[in-house]
Protein backbone atom coordinates (compact mmCIF):
# COMPACT_ATOMS: atom_id res chain seq x y z
CA UNK A 1 0.00 0.00 0.00
CA UNK A 2 1.35 3.38 -0.72
CA UNK A 3 0.08 6.65 0.44
CA UNK A 4 0.75 10.05 -0.96
CA UNK A 5 0.83 12.77 0.47
CA UNK A 6 0.06 16.61 -0.64
CA UNK A 7 -1.08 19.93 0.77
CA UNK A 8 -5.06 19.49 1.92
CA UNK A 9 -7.06 21.45 0.01
CA UNK A 10 -10.45 23.81 1.17
CA UNK A 11 -12.60 20.96 -0.30
CA UNK A 12 -10.30 18.13 1.60
CA UNK A 13 -10.61 19.96 4.76
CA UNK A 14 -14.16 20.56 4.77
CA UNK A 15 -14.85 16.86 3.84
CA UNK A 16 -12.88 15.83 6.92
CA UNK A 17 -14.33 18.30 9.12
CA UNK A 18 -18.01 18.15 8.40
CA UNK A 19 -18.26 14.35 7.30
CA UNK A 20 -15.86 12.81 9.01
CA UNK A 21 -17.70 11.45 12.17
CA UNK A 22 -16.62 8.59 14.71
CA UNK A 23 -18.08 5.99 16.54
CA UNK A 24 -18.69 6.16 20.33
CA UNK A 25 -15.68 7.85 22.44
CA UNK A 26 -13.72 8.32 19.15
CA UNK A 27 -16.70 10.94 18.66
CA UNK A 28 -13.89 12.62 20.61
CA UNK A 29 -12.07 13.07 17.26
CA UNK A 30 -14.98 14.76 15.30
CA UNK A 31 -13.55 18.25 14.24
CA UNK A 32 -16.64 19.43 14.98
CA UNK A 33 -16.71 18.45 18.45
CA UNK A 34 -14.07 21.99 19.68
CA UNK A 35 -15.08 24.59 17.27
CA UNK A 36 -11.82 26.20 17.91
CA UNK A 37 -10.12 23.40 16.94
CA UNK A 38 -12.58 23.14 13.65
CA UNK A 39 -12.30 26.99 12.86
CA UNK A 40 -8.33 26.54 12.87
CA UNK A 41 -8.91 23.48 10.17
CA UNK A 42 -10.88 25.09 8.18
CA UNK A 43 -9.28 27.97 7.56
CA UNK A 44 -6.81 28.37 4.86
CA UNK A 45 -4.79 30.77 6.15
CA UNK A 46 -3.69 28.76 9.25
CA UNK A 47 -3.53 25.37 7.67
CA UNK A 48 -0.69 27.16 5.44
CA UNK A 49 1.33 24.40 4.24
CA UNK A 50 1.62 22.51 7.41
CA UNK A 51 -1.00 20.04 6.73
CA UNK A 52 -1.29 17.52 4.47
CA UNK A 53 -3.92 15.44 2.91
CA UNK A 54 -3.12 11.54 2.61
CA UNK A 55 -4.40 9.40 -0.57
CA UNK A 56 -4.48 6.11 -1.26
CA UNK A 57 -5.99 4.90 -4.98
CA UNK A 58 -7.11 8.63 -5.39
CA UNK A 59 -9.39 8.25 -2.15
CA UNK A 60 -8.92 10.74 0.79
CA UNK A 61 -7.55 8.36 3.61
CA UNK A 62 -6.15 10.77 6.39
CA UNK A 63 -4.44 13.86 7.06
CA UNK A 64 -1.31 14.76 8.79
CA UNK A 65 -0.17 18.29 10.65
CA UNK A 66 3.54 18.85 10.58
CA UNK A 67 4.84 21.40 12.84
CA UNK A 68 8.52 21.62 13.47
CA UNK A 69 8.94 22.84 16.78
CA UNK A 70 13.08 23.03 16.99
CA UNK A 71 15.80 22.30 14.73
CA UNK A 72 16.04 18.67 15.69
CA UNK A 73 11.99 18.04 16.45
CA UNK A 74 8.98 17.68 14.25
CA UNK A 75 5.30 17.55 16.16
CA UNK A 76 2.76 15.43 14.13
CA UNK A 77 -1.06 15.54 14.29
CA UNK A 78 -2.89 13.08 11.80
CA UNK A 79 -6.06 11.58 11.46
CA UNK A 80 -7.61 8.65 9.45
CA UNK A 81 -11.02 8.23 8.17
CA UNK A 82 -13.39 6.77 10.53
CA UNK A 83 -14.52 3.62 8.54
CA UNK A 84 -10.73 2.65 7.71
CA UNK A 85 -9.91 2.65 12.03
CA UNK A 86 -9.75 -0.59 13.96
CA UNK A 87 -8.92 -2.66 11.05
CA UNK A 88 -5.31 -3.44 11.58
CA UNK A 89 -4.23 -0.74 9.28
CA UNK A 90 -2.98 1.50 11.37
CA UNK A 91 0.41 0.42 11.47
CA UNK A 92 0.86 0.68 7.68
CA UNK A 93 -0.67 4.24 8.15
CA UNK A 94 1.46 5.25 10.83
CA UNK A 95 4.67 3.84 9.31
CA UNK A 96 3.70 5.97 6.10
CA UNK A 97 3.46 8.90 7.67
CA UNK A 98 6.96 8.40 9.15
CA UNK A 99 8.21 7.73 6.26
CA UNK A 100 7.12 10.68 4.99
CA UNK A 101 8.14 13.36 7.76
CA UNK A 102 11.91 11.31 7.97
CA UNK A 103 12.25 12.42 3.99
CA UNK A 104 10.89 15.75 4.01
CA UNK A 105 12.03 17.24 7.23
CA UNK A 106 14.99 14.60 7.93
CA UNK A 107 14.33 14.96 12.08
CA UNK A 108 16.48 13.93 14.90
CA UNK A 109 12.75 13.09 17.04
CA UNK A 110 9.08 13.04 15.91
CA UNK A 111 6.43 13.78 18.35
CA UNK A 112 2.80 13.30 19.37
CA UNK A 113 0.17 13.86 21.39
CA UNK A 114 -2.82 10.85 22.02
CA UNK A 115 -5.83 11.52 24.07
CA UNK A 116 -5.07 8.70 26.91
CA UNK A 117 -7.94 7.05 26.44
CA UNK A 118 -7.11 6.14 23.19
CA UNK A 119 -5.39 2.89 23.82
CA UNK A 120 -5.80 1.48 20.33
CA UNK A 121 -3.64 4.31 19.20
CA UNK A 122 -1.26 4.20 21.44
CA UNK A 123 -0.80 0.90 20.81
CA UNK A 124 -0.11 1.31 17.20
CA UNK A 125 2.52 4.19 17.96
CA UNK A 126 4.19 2.27 20.20
CA UNK A 127 4.36 -0.54 17.65
CA UNK A 128 5.69 1.93 14.71
CA UNK A 129 8.50 2.95 17.75
CA UNK A 130 7.01 5.69 19.64
CA UNK A 131 8.06 5.74 23.58
CA UNK A 132 6.10 7.38 26.29
CA UNK A 133 7.49 10.56 27.84
CA UNK A 134 5.25 12.56 29.61
CA UNK A 135 1.23 13.30 30.28
CA UNK A 136 -0.57 16.61 30.51
CA UNK A 137 -4.13 18.33 30.88
CA UNK A 138 -5.46 20.26 27.77
CA UNK A 139 -8.76 21.76 27.75
CA UNK A 140 -10.77 20.51 25.03
CA UNK A 141 -14.10 19.57 23.22
CA UNK A 142 -16.10 21.41 26.53
CA UNK A 143 -13.52 19.79 29.04
CA UNK A 144 -10.17 19.08 30.00
CA UNK A 145 -8.63 15.81 29.27
CA UNK A 146 -5.51 14.09 29.87
CA UNK A 147 -3.30 13.33 26.86
CA UNK A 148 -0.25 11.55 26.52
CA UNK A 149 2.94 12.89 24.82
CA UNK A 150 5.25 10.35 22.86
CA UNK A 151 8.44 10.56 20.59
CA UNK A 152 10.33 8.58 18.07
CA UNK A 153 13.75 8.61 18.23
CA UNK A 154 15.29 8.54 14.82
CA UNK A 155 19.09 7.06 14.67
CA UNK A 156 21.82 9.74 12.27
CA UNK A 157 22.19 6.91 10.20
CA UNK A 158 18.96 7.06 8.97
CA UNK A 159 18.58 11.06 8.12
CA UNK A 160 18.81 12.36 4.68
CA UNK A 161 21.02 14.89 4.61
Amino acid sequence: MTHHFAILTQSQAETIAYTWHYEDDYAFYDMEADQDDLAEFIDAEQRGQSVFAITFDSELVGFVSVAQTDAETVDIGLGMKPDLTGNGSGRMFVTSIVDFVKGTYSPHRITLSVAAFNVRAIRVYEACGFTRTSSFQQPTNGSTFTFIQMERQESPQNQAF
